[in-house]
């Protein structure tokens, strides 16, 4: 499950992924991930979860900094709103999350990862003087199935409305 980025935003940050992340292991474009498993039989609850929460206006978020991940570097996304959402999913779906979607959530757009980490320290060092913290617009949610490989969209909902988005080209290359 991710958050999808408005269009400008995710352009800015798909842009500096596809020029720093090693181009064999860039599977997936710009994304911010709010689950990493959810279990399949879930999916029709999980849903109905999407769409409710998506009836609220877009959760105000900021691009705050950048994360060195060691081998890579991330913008640092704030956003008590989302949070807020995701923390409920958490809760609904606490008994079945994997141990990665338990731990403390560090919202985040990774850029660039698998590097060594001289490399991302470079990159680090070039964005930090460049990056301006400023408002990051969340548009929507979006729900996709891992088929061993590529991404398949199940389905994403706008906020502000509940209603379902074209497939979304936020995650699937």
């Amino acid at each position: 499950m991710t958050a999808l980025l408005g269009a400008r935003d995710f352009a800015e940050a798909d842009g500096l992924r596809r020029a720093h992340f090693p181009p064999a292991r860039n599977q997936l474009r710009a994304h911010l991930t709010l689950f990493h498993h959810l279990a399949p039989a879930l999916e029709s609850e999980v849903r109905t979860r999407l769409k409710a929460a998506t009836r609220e206006p877009a959760p105000p978020a900021r691009l705050a900094g950048l994360i060195n991940l060691g081998g890579g570097v991330a913008w640092r996304i704030e956003s008590g709103a989302l949070s807020a959402i995701r923390d409920s999913l958490a809760e609904a779906f606490r008994e079945c999350l994997i141990p990665q979607d338990r731990a403390p959530w560090r919202p985040h757009v990774t850029l660039q990862n698998k590097v060594p980490a001289a490399e991302a320290r470079q990159l680090h060092a070039q964005l930090d003087g460049e990056l301006v913290p400023r408002p990051l617009e969340i548009a929507g949610l979006a729900l996709f199935s891992y088929l061993g490989g590529p991404w398949e969209s199940r389905g994403a909902w706008r906020f502000g409305s509940g209603h379902p988005m074209s497939p979304p080209a936020s995650l699937p290359r």
